[in-house]
């Protein structure tokens, strides 16, 4: 790194002599310097050099100004610490070989390809942001190739899946809040809404009137969903079996309100009881947006329901099957 404190050193010296002297003096100067310096081993010390912890913290303190969730900020801290601590150098002294060798050690310990990626995403955006706040001279990250996934195929449920789903409320005896549990079905099939959104939400947020919901996504966003005829009655129902004051649309068994593990564990259950693999709560959100891009609605409206920015991000969401490209293209092609 002593040739780039180096040369950073002569980049500021040049900026002060500028000013200072006549232009035919400063190249003879600078070359002076120049060979002076290749005498030294040097190492700025100026106001810049902050220490790696500082330098995070104020990284951080930016993201959390743009809109992060604290969730989202404590993964950031993890991940570079975690990167920095391996390494064992300082942050200025990071270079591509170091972010290649941790990444390739990683991948030793069993870590997925998908999960190294989005390592990699982390780390290139914090030294993109500190290059951008001149506290490095280049992102080093920007040398390190992007890491190929296997793309596996995510299928949505099917309306026999959800059917199973619904029946296995009403018929299981262990399900001691089955009403709650169908809303719960429904809900997610309607808004395609994430698990944290839907346990976040207060019961005047959802206007059953209207069918339309107001909800935070990610980084604080408030967009608005809408309810169909089936989630509209599933809700009613059961609010309509409630007893209780609090705000939270929906409860635990505790009467508190549910966490997202919860409902979690109340799909696990029903999926045991019922015979079906991969039940999770973002299948919905992907059955929803997979339902509705089938039927037609242009994709620029489903990415805002959703609450992504960009379609990119929608598209990944969409599971089409080989036989309906098949018969699609059957359709169009004759």
């Amino acid at each position: 790194m002593a040739e780039q404190d180096k040369a950073l050193l002569l980049q500021k010296m040049d900026w002060t002599l500028r000013t200072r002297m006549f232009a035919n003096l400063l190249e003879e100067a600078e070359n002076e310097i120049q060979d002076h310096l290749d005498s030294f081993d040097v190492e700025y010390i100026g106001s810049e050099k902050i220490e790696s912890e500082d330098l995070l913290d104020a990284y951080l303190a930016a993201k959390k100004a743009s809109g992060r969730t604290e969730k989202t900020l404590t993964h950031y801290r993890y991940v570079i610490q975690r990167f920095l601590k391996a390494v064992n150098v300082k942050t200025r002294e990071v270079n591509a070989d170091h972010i290649r060798s941790y990444l390739a050690n990683e991948r030793e310990r069993g870590i997925q390809d998908s999960t190294l990626d989005g390592i990699r995403q982390v780390l290139y955006h914090y030294f993109d942001w500190l290059h951008k706040m001149n506290k490095i001279r280049f992102n080093p990250v920007a040398q390190v190739e992007t890491i190929k996934t296997e793309k596996k195929e995510r299928l949505a449920y099917s309306i026999t899946d959800i059917e199973i789903m619904k029946r296995q409320c009403n018929s299981d005896p262990i399900m001691r809040h089955p009403l709650r549990n169908n809303a719960i079905i429904c809900f997610f099939l309607a808004t395609g809404c994430r698990v944290s959104e839907v346990v976040g939400l207060n019961r005047d947020e959802v206007d059953l009137e209207s069918g339309e919901c107001t909800v935070h996504g990610k980084g604080r966003k408030e967009r608005t969903v809408f309810l169909d005829d089936v989630a509209i009655l599933a809700l009613k129902e059961y609010l309509a079996s409630r007893h209780d004051d609090n705000e939270a649309l929906f409860l635990g068994y505790n009467m508190q309100r549910l966490e997202q593990s919860g409902i979690r564990a109340m799909l696990k259950h029903l999926a045991e009881k019922a015979g079906l693999e991969n039940v999770h709560p973002h299948r919905f959100r992907r059955t929803t947006i997979t339902r509705l891009l089938n039927r037609g609605m242009p994709i620029q409206e489903v990415a805002i329901l959703a609450g992504h920015d960009k379609i990119e991000t929608t598209m990944e969401y969409y599971s089409c099957t080989k036989d309906r490209i098949k018969n699609s293209y059957r359709m169009y092609s004759t």
